[in-house]
């Protein structure tokens, strides 16, 4: 089997494993029609400040919902692979070389990844930018429009399940596709006339966007020598943080003031397009190839990124739910809890402050487009400091590096307690972006890191689960019209941050240059 010049994959050879490749196409056409069946009700209020609330459903829209979802049942049936007639013997696995250096390959895949990851971070860090919008045009309160986050985060960690079996039906790659016609598919947003059909569709796209993010994790891990493992993953996920919240608040800053606020969401039908178009340069697993006995496209991938197989290791598998906590043993009770409250806090600062600021600077009188100008600058401010996070992470210490992201975030927390007229929100957001971000791309790893092989899987599930519940809890407050003002809820904030804070450095152990098998002890 021949590979394809790097960077330069045709269209033919995307999904050349796929038994039924005209399905996915001609499922994304579909879906990509039915989107453009709702763009002339939206070019209808024009002349109203593209005020939607209220107007009928025209033809084309109800028959551009009707043919959606058919279109991604269709893609997905499409996206079933090809099985081999060989059979993986389940006594050896595939896996990088520890010490093999990186190729222009693995570089490739990494920056296609950030790609990826952006555009499926800046989905929910969108909604922030659009509730001022649907609270003057839907004419409902905060508590009312807090169903749209709540509605989105619940869709995350649904995502997170269900892709995670996907991931082991379709494979890596097709995850990610279908993923990306989800998030075709959801640009009706746009056009709702009715703000419940908007809470409807933001589930769908959580669930979308919380599919994504853990695929790209296991597909990098799985391709990446183990020596760069930790850093490359500490900065994929950092720079794709980050390049998501900046995209989402420059997107806002360019486009909501001359086209309103449900330009946000028409932003998926390109984008959503773009990450199918990149599909070409995600190679798949190798593991998955050799566990559906595709031989042949499995050597390929190794060979282009130096993996190799080898003899597994005599441990029987444990099969967990993902949200099943590890069990308490006494040696990892406080290391959980740290990680845990981490979680939760890193949540509470991403789902809630960062969602409720936008809306609070608009009541204060600032437009939409410079309060979205001046969120984007701290974004920008913030997007280098990502190199510094994998540099400390891989060079200085893991555990010092989680620290101080926790440190960070939360003198970006205490930054808001000084807002007031004529000061600017630009540090203290800039901080709370570099805090979070970096806290997020270095909690998953490093958990993964501190467990042993028979509670790693879960471990690093509780955590991922108890992020959702952060924001769930914030959201869960809007719902009961029970949000704090602005700098109590941050001083609240502040709280589990400092404890996550004394408790990673109690508890928390070195991880960097260690071999995890002295865990299994």
């Amino acid at each position: 089997m021949t590979t394809p010049p790097l960077g330069q994959t045709p269209a033919h050879h995307v999904l050349a494993d796929r038994k039924r490749l005209w399905a996915f196409w001609a499922g994304c056409l579909v879906v990509t029609v039915g989107v453009v069946l709702h763009v002339p009700m939206y070019l209808m209020g024009a002349d109203m400040g593209y005020h939607l609330a209220g107007m009928e459903m025209d033809l084309g829209m109800t028959i551009g919902m009707v043919i959606i979802p058919p279109g991604c049942v269709l893609a997905g049936w499409g996206l079933l692979p090809r099985r081999g007639d060989h059979h993986l013997d389940h006594t050896v696995e595939v896996t990088p070389p520890e010490d093999a250096p990186l190729s222009l390959a693995h570089w490739w895949l990494m920056l296609v990844l950030v790609i990826a990851l952006v555009i499926d971070i800046m989905k929910p860090a969108s909604l922030g930018f659009v509730v001022p919008g649907m609270i003057k045009e839907y004419e409902v309160g905060k508590a009312t429009v807090a169903w749209l986050p709540f509605a989105a985060l619940t869709g995350t960690v649904a995502g997170s399940i269900i892709w995670g079996a996907l991931a082991d039906i379709f494979g890596r790659r097709a995850s990610i596709l279908l993923s990306s016609v989800m998030f075709v598919g959801t640009s009706i947003c746009g056009a709702m006339p009715d703000f419940w059909w908007n809470v409807g569709m933001c589930f769908l796209m959580g669930a979308a966007a919380g599919g994504l993010l853990p695929v790209v994790y296991a597909l990098l891990a799985e391709t990446m020598p183990s020596k760069h493992r930790g850093w490359a993953l500490v900065l994929v996920g950092g720079l794709g943080a980050v390049g998501g919240y900046l995209a989402s608040s420059g997107c806002s800053a360019w486009l909501q003031p001359e086209f309103g606020w449900r330009i946000m969401w028409f932003l998926n039908l390109p984008t959503g397009l773009i990450l199918v178009a990149l599909s070409g340069a995600i190679p798949e697993s190798a593991k998955f190839l050799m566990s559906i006995g595709r031989l042949d496209a499995a050597h390929a991938v190794m060979k282009r990124f130096g993996s190799v197989v080898r003899e597994k290791a005599d441990v029987p598998e444990e099969h967990h739910h993902v949200l099943t906590p590890p069990p308490v043993e006494r040696r990892f009770i406080g290391k959980t809890a740290a990680l845990s409250i981490a979680a939760v806090a890193w949540g509470l600062v991403n789902f809630g402050l960062l969602l409720w600021l936008p809306a609070e600077l608009v009541a204060e009188g600032l437009s939409v487009g410079v309060s979205s100008q001046l969120l984007a600058k701290s974004a920008l401010i913030a997007f280098p400091t990502v190199f510094v996070c994998a540099f400390l992470y891989s060079r200085w210490s893991t555990k010092w590096s989680l620290a101080a992201t926790i440190a960070i975030s939360g003198l970006g927390v205490a930054g808001v307690l000084t807002l007031g007229p004529g000061v600017s929100p630009v540090l203290p957001v800039a901080l709370m972006i570099i805090g979070t971000n970096g806290l997020l791309a270095i909690l998953l790893p490093y958990t993964a890191e501190s467990f042993p092989l028979r509670v790693r899987g879960r471990a690093t599930g509780w955590v991922a689960a108890c992020s959702k519940s952060g924001g769930l809890i914030a959201q869960l407050l809007g719902i009961l019209a029970a949000v704090p003002p602005l700098k109590v809820a941050a001083l609240m904030i502040m709280a589990p941050l400092g404890l996550a804070l004394v408790l990673v450095g109690w508890f928390g152990t070195e991880t960097r240059g260690r071999d995890l098998r002295e865990l299994e002890g």
